[in-house]
């Protein structure tokens, strides 16, 4: 291939393909221009391409045709479609089929020239998920997939929900997904939507103008405005009330948003990846999420399997969890501390293995981790037949609000029901506090129970 990209244009539309080629030609890129699909399907196996835009709608075919040719022959060329205004079915067919991203037509010249940018930018396909820094290890059929199609959908710029127990490395997934893609060496804004107060959020995800509200002594940038160009992750989305589910929607869908006391509205370039411990589906159906927001965030969707579904890759996990732990120390695990993690059913997921491994090694005698060294809790007869799930460890969220809900009341009741008393004893914001007590639906009757 040429030293200077080349990129394919597509479209039925001769005066679209000059307009397209002399706004590419400026940005110093070689332009061939297919006048519909079948020519592109020519080209495209005559040349090799840096990169294709193609219009969704033509005379001899779709855009689609254009797409699933360069996906199905690996040709390693991503491809970005041009949509007419707010059809937004269009444009998520071809993001889950494999398109790196869309315009709405009529095109911006300048989204444009950033949406060219950005794709030449990015990694070739064949690039080895080993230099990405840190990765979801394990062998199983299981974890093998899910590091396929992270592997597959760095390469678009599609919405991506991540989904998975707690603990199970949902946040990994999303840096594995941002190390392999365009954005890789732009900014990662990691945010946890449960744990902003309400009455903060639209300030902490739009940022506010000086004087908007009281205290608010200088201009601020929201969690878009900071992740500008890069990637932000919106983890525990299903925390999220109704109102600022609105807002977000908005903001996703016009790439566009308004300070706080602010009047005019600014554009944000930003990937967005969510993730959750809930099952999303369940909470659109029980009307606590938006519909058309679940539909914006779930384009691609990435599950994470629970630890106890890759027994088999519990040793290996462990093993490079104890490397990373024992630092120059030595200590190793007996044949049976392995059984005996590989049979236990971990409802932590991977978060449990590292606090059971971190303590087996303050405990363990002549750098011999023992089963006795691991702690594990015992799984009884009831939990698993699936008996008595309500009342034990299963479902894991419903058990871990019940263990937070005991927490708070216990400091609750310690401080005679001083809330700023309680915070500082929780170790927490007074803010996040309340937010929690309003989420598990605490009162001052609780602390006289």
């Amino acid at each position: 291939m040429s030293a200077t990209p080349r990129v394919l244009v597509v479209d039925d539309e001769p005066d679209i393909l000059t307009l397209l080629e002399v706004a590419l030609g400026r940005m110093g890129l070689e332009v061939e221009r297919a006048l519909g699909v079948q020519d592109a399907l020519k080209l495209l196996g005559e040349k090799k391409f840096n990169l294709c835009l193609t219009d969704m709608r033509m005379a001899d075919g779709d855009g689609l045709m254009v797409l699933r040719h360069i996906v199905e022959r690996e040709l390693d060329t991503p491809v970005a479609v041009f949509t007419a205004h707010g059809n937004l079915d269009n444009a998520v067919a071809a993001l889950k089929a494999g398109a790196f991203d869309y315009l709405s037509k009529p095109v911006s010249l300048d989204q444009l020239r950033a949406l060219v940018t950005e794709a030449l930018r990015l990694p070739s396909a064949r690039l080895s998920t080993s230099s990405a820094g840190a990765t979801l290890l394990g062998k199983s059929s299981a974890m093998q997939e899910v590091r396929e199609l992270i592997k597959r959908v760095a390469r678009s710029h599609a919405p991506v929900h991540i989904s998975g127990e707690s603990g199970s490395g949902k946040e990994l997934a999303a840096r594995m997904l941002v190390a392999q893609s365009a954005r890789r060496e732009q900014v990662f804004v990691p945010v946890n939507c449960g744990a902003i107060p309400e009455n903060l959020m639209e300030s902490e995800f739009f940022g506010y103008r000086k004087g908007a509200f009281t205290g608010a002594d200088k201009d601020k940038a929201g969690f878009f405005q900071a992740a500008h160009q890069g990637t932000l992750l919106l983890d525990e989305v299903a925390d999220l009330p109704l109102a600022m589910q609105v807002k977000l929607l908005r903001a996703i869908q016009e790439k566009k948003v308004r300070r706080v006391g602010a009047t005019e509205e600014e554009a944000v370039d930003v990937r967005i990846i969510s993730s959750t411990h809930r099952d999303l589906a369940k909470c659109v159906q029980e009307g606590k999420f938006r519909q058309d927001l679940y539909y914006r965030l779930n384009v691609i969707a990435i599950h994470l399997p629970a630890l106890r579904e890759m027994r088999e890759d519990i040793p290996t996990i462990a093993q490079h969890v104890l490397e990373r732990l024992r630092g120059t120390g030595k200590a190793y695990f007996s044949q049976a501390s392995l059984q005996a993690l590989a049979t236990y059913e971990f409802p932590g997921n991977v978060r449990e293995l590292e606090n059971v491994i971190e303590r087996a090694l303050a405990l363990c005698v002549d750098d011999v981790i023992q089963p006795a060294d691991l702690q594990l809790a015992p799984v009884s007869m009831e939990m698993e037949t699936g008996k008595g799930a309500a009342g034990g460890r299963y479902p894991l969220t419903d058990y871990l609000d019940r263990i937070e809900r005991e927490v708070i009341v216990e400091a609750l009741g310690k401080t005679h029901f001083n809330r700023t008393a309680a915070a500082k004893i929780l170790g927490v914001t007074f803010r996040a506090l309340r937010y929690r007590m309003e989420r598990l639906s605490i009162t001052e009757q609780d602390e006289t129970k």
